[in-house]
């Protein structure tokens, strides 16, 4: 068989040789016969015309000789395909109206495949990737359904899960690079040293880390990507062993990863030791992950994740044994679950892209219908011809092929114009945020694309071209070459066929609109939820204090005052403060406290709450509600008095009567010595903090900087836009430290209007759809009532005769119409109320079945359908008698 094929394509890729060896070889044998005639005494004349009249047809023996080599296919296939072009050519409006549709539905399926594909269907850039597994703990009973590992967790099971064939830990951050004057902020990743030999993918210059480089005193060792060495390096071809400064300390440049790595969705370009001491890895600090420090793993060949999973669990049970906090940590339902790398990561999104591609799916099957309706339409038109061409002698598999060819060329010309809305639609998606997304800095246009393309066209046309073949040969030649005429109508079968498709649009086009309308709710009810303050006019940007320069709380309390004293003296500032972690800034670890003196009921898990440092005005910048008490000031920073504030819900959860004021806790899950305690002196309002449809009341302490130090978030209200003060807040910063940059510079409405970005979109997209599903059920429905306008014709002009009013012509066929549409509507509401069904993982506070977008999108489609039968319906109305009866 393989043979044969390749036979073909040598012979084909020749032809021109092979035509003319064909004709030499035929010249030969008859020159041979000849004169084998010739010399058994036969005239020569008579023995050409003998050799001539043996041999037979030159052209026949040449057709056999092709069609043995199968090269009749390919001729008959460009002599169909130029045929159909000529039919194409003689009917423009139906031409570019099928091709625009096929475009613009299979160009919207090809960007959200696009999507798809990058995020979802392709594998992560590393070697045997399905292997790699992730592991993080969770608390459900505490409120925490995902924490990170930990120090501990790391160093206790690495070596000791038969079925990893090693493990690694990560955490995200940044640092400050570069020598004082000019530096900048980047993203950095700090690992462990068999981070790289887990991904399967290591440095292809250089080196990667050793153990001995996790310690303080030896980690001062990158490894760069390929693009820093580029960028930021200049592709130094000896760079392995210069220096580079990080934070302001000298680190060797050890490594260089290969081009185009990346991890995951991050955007590192340097990668350090993840540097520890032997007492941050106790077993009290085995549940201190923070969401901070997450852990990878590559399964052995032959291990399963269900192995891993029972291996880790084993582990985590013979540990907890002896583990004090061991009650406590079972109570809050604590398990560490091993799931695919990949899958973990895009988890979040997947429900969105699914839900988007059965929205372009039911698009194109929108368009298909109105493409099917078009071409039934034409095959209508041409049903006399079909039917002469065969009493001329046409076979049933010549008109079959034809209609394959027909059909088939043009879905692959409007495949190849879909390529075109693909490529616009990536770039479209990228305006609307899409490389924000897990993996979104992959979706790009590729040739796998084009490929998907193609091959959706074929099957397209294919299918397309069953219903049009079967039509077209059901119907005897005389039934044909009579009811196709002028004066004939319709046959019940292809008359019900097309009101079927009509149907179909309608109630495709109701899910669509129905669709979108709990999409735009959903996301109207999301914009409804108050943050808990007040995002107007305020400014926010992340400080991190490298530890070289700021050591101690001291030094960093020191530089906090200094900021917010010089930001509060910037004109147009209203108030500032500083906050460790903003809300909607995209991190949502959290943390426990413990309330003095208070006994957990048996089976009480610990509560997990957020917990913040401030300082400054960081409450009245926000906008804040203060319910008891008061706020905390700059001067609790500098005091030796603990003190804190905490919110709505953390005071309702303890005191559901109230009086939270002058209760003291500690933070952790253990109370501790009272030297330790924080005193509650106010209770400020709730604040969203992962986003506005976080609807679990986790609750939150807020505690003076000076007892809760890290990297934290500037919050500034101006009387200007505060668009204005980018530039000043890195002047003001700049003035304390030279060499300190600002980043994630951004205003908190800016971040309110990010964080509902993943429902933004889609729901926009969604109208888009339901925009073209409309313009095309307006297309489907105008179709076939004018064309059943135009074959009913003389029977209008017989009863308009017979004493007919236009008003009853007219009410006729709008009759249709609405037939058409209730039924359409009726369909599309079951089917609406099922997708409703299906989107309610997406939804927020929508019920899958909302009677009032139902009815607008009913309305809606009423309107357009309507609208697109008027035109055909008062054109029946105004049919001359005369001028149809002579035309028939």
């Amino acid at each position: 068989m393989f043979e044969t094929i390749r036979s073909w394509f040598r012979v084909r890729a020749h032809r021109r040789d092979f035509e003319d060896s064909m004709r030499e070889e035929l010249s030969f044998h008859v020159e041979q016969y000849t004169k084998e005639l010739i010399r058994s005494g036969v005239s020569e004349a008579e023995a050409a015309r003998r050799a001539r009249v043996e041999f037979g047809s030159r052209n026949r023996i040449e057709g056999d000789c092709r069609e043995a080599r199968g090269l009749h296919l390919f001729s008959e296939l460009f002599r169909q395909s130029r045929y159909a072009l000529r039919l194409f050519r003689k009917t423009p409006g139906f031409t570019v109206t099928a091709l625009l549709t096929l475009a613009v539905c299979l160009g919207a399926n090809l960007t959200i495949f696009a999507v798809i594909d990058s995020i979802l269907l392709r594998p992560l850039p590393f070697p045997k990737s399905d292997r790699l597994v992730t592991i993080f703990n969770t608390y459900p009973q505490a409120g925490v359904d995902r924490d990170g590992s930990s120090l501990t967790n790391y160093y206790e099971r690495r070596g000791h899960i038969p079925a990893f064939a090693s493990i690694a830990i990560y955490r995200y951050s940044t640092a400050i690079i570069g020598e004082s004057g000019s530096t900048q902020r980047e993203q950095i990743t700090r690992v462990s040293p068999d981070f790289f030999t887990t991904l399967g993918l290591g440095p292809v210059v250089g080196r990667g880390f050793k153990e001995e480089e996790t310690s303080y005193e030896a980690d001062n060792v990158v490894v760069i990507t390929n693009g820093f060495w580029r960028h930021s390096l200049n592709a130094d071809p000896h760079i392995i062993g210069k220096q580079i400064r990080v934070d302001g300390n000298s680190t060797t440049v050890v490594g260089i990863l290969p081009p185009g790595f990346r991890f995951l969705s991050s955007k590192a370009g340097l990668y350090l030791p993840l540097a520890s001491r032997p007492e941050e890895r106790t077993p009290l600090d085995r549940h201190s992950g923070g969401n901070v420090t997450q852990m990878i793993a590559r399964l052995q060949p032959g291990a399963t994740v269900a192995l891993a999973q029972s291996q880790i669990d084993a582990q985590n049970n013979a540990l907890e044994r002896d583990d004090p906090q061991a009650k406590m940590i079972a109570e809050a339902g604590f398990r560490s679950p091993v799931v695919p790398l990949h899958a973990d990561h895009v988890a979040t999104i997947r429900p969105t892209l699914l839900l988007l591609q059965s929205g372009v799916l039911t698009l194109l099957l929108i368009g298909t219908v109105n493409l099917g309706n078009l071409l039934l339409i034409r095959a209508g038109s041409r049903a006399k011809e079909l039917a002469v061409r065969q009493a001329l002698g046409a076979s049933r598999k010549h008109v079959v092929s034809e209609v394959l060819v027909e059909t088939t060329l043009l879905t692959v010309a409007g495949g190849m114009l879909g390529l075109i809305v693909a490529d616009a639609g990536i770039h479209l998606l990228s305006a609307l945020g899409g490389d924000r997304l897990p993996l979104g800095s992959q979706i790009v246009f590729n040739p796998r694309l084009a490929l998907v393309s193609l091959a959706a066209a074929i099957v397209m046309g294919l299918l397309l071209a069953i219903p049009m073949a079967w039509l077209n040969l059901r119907h005897p030649l005389g039934e044909a070459l009579q009811s196709e005429g002028r004066s004939g109508t319709s046959a019940r079968t292809t008359q019900s066929l097309r009101h079927g498709f009509v149907v179909s649009q309608i109630a495709l086009a109701t899910v669509l609109l129905a669709g979108a309308g709990l999409l735009g709710l959903s996301l109207q009810r999301a914009m409804e939820v108050s943050p808990g303050f007040r995002p107007d006019h305020i400014l926010t940007g992340k400080i991190t204090l490298p530890g070289k320069g700021y050591p101690d709380n001291t030094s960093r309390v020191g530089f906090t005052e200094k900021l917010i004293d010089k930001i509060g003296h910037v004109p147009g500032v209203l108030s500032a403060g500083i906050v460790t972690n903003v809300p909607f800034s995209g991190k949502t670890g959290k943390s426990s406290a413990a309330i003095q003196g208070r006994t957990p009921s048996p089976g009480e898990s610990p509560r997990a709450n957020y917990s913040y440092g401030v300082g400054g005005d960081y409450f009245k910048a926000m906008g804040f509600s203060l319910l008891e008490g008061r706020f905390l000031t700059s001067a609790d920073s500098r005091g030796t008095q603990r003190v804190c504030v905490v919110d709505q819900d953390f005071a309702r959860y303890y005191w559901p009567g109230g009086g939270a004021l002058g209760h003291r806790l500690f933070e952790g899950i253990e109370q501790g010595k009272d030297a330790d305690a924080f005193t509650i002196v106010g209770v400020v309002g709730s604040v969203k903090q992962a986003g506005l449809t976080e609807d679990v009341a986790q609750g939150a302490v807020y505690y003076p900087y000076a007892f809760h130090s890290d990297d934290f978030f500037v919050a500034a209200r101006s009387s200007l836009p505060p668009e204005l003060l980018g530039q000043t807040l890195q002047g003001v910063v700049r003035q304390i430290d030279p060499d300190l940059p600002v980043n994630d510079v951004l205003t908190m409405e800016a971040r309110v209007t990010e964080s509902l970005a993943e429902r933004r979109t889609p729901a926009l997209l969604a109208v888009l759809f339901s925009g073209i599903a409309l313009l095309l059920t307006a297309i489907g429905s105008y179709g076939v009532l004018s064309y059943a306008v135009e074959q009913r014709r003389r029977e209008i002009g017989v009863r308009m005769a017979l004493g007919a009013q236009p008003a009853q012509i007219r009410n006729q066929f709008l009759l249709l119409a609405l037939r058409l549409l209730a039924c359409g509507v009726v369909l599309g509401g079951v089917g609406a109320w099922l997708a409703g069904r299906a989107m309610q993982t997406v939804l927020f506070h929508v019920p899958p079945f909302d009677p009032k977008i139902l009815s607008g999108a009913a309305v809606v489609m009423g309107l357009v359908s309507i609208a697109a039968c008027l035109v055909p319906s008062y054109r029946a109305a105004r049919t001359s008698p005369v001028e149809a009866l002579r035309e028939s």
